[in-house]
Parts: structure tokens; sequence; C-alpha cells
């Protein structure tokens, strides 16, 4: 990979801890159970990209 590759990984991995934390602390705060839950599901959809990511490496 070249340097520019690896930089462009490390950003989106960065990005995609970032969602994760976002997406938890708003679901600490939802009160609706529904939403709450889709919440949930897309801070686990943003942990699994990471984990595709960092696979890469």
């Amino acid at each position: 990979m070249t340097t520019k590759e690896l930089l462009y990984i490390e950003d989106v991995l960065g990005h995609e801890k970032y969602f994760q934390s976002k997406c938890r602390q708003a679901a600490a705060q939802i009160q609706d159970a529904e939403l709450r839950a889709y919440v949930e599901q897309m801070g686990q959809k943003h942990s699994a990209i990471f984990q595709n990511f960092y696979g890469l490496l």
C-alpha cells in the first residue's frame, strides 16, 4: 500500500470510531425504544466497517 492509501485508511478508522462513539452517546439518551434500536444498529454497522478497514492492515 502507498503512504496515501494508508493515510486514507487511518482517516476512515478515525471517522468510524467517532461515529461509533456518537451513536452510543445518542442511543443512551433516546427514550423511544424503536429509535434507540435503530441508532444502536447504526453504531454496529460503523463497528463492522471499522473492522473491515482494520482487516486491510
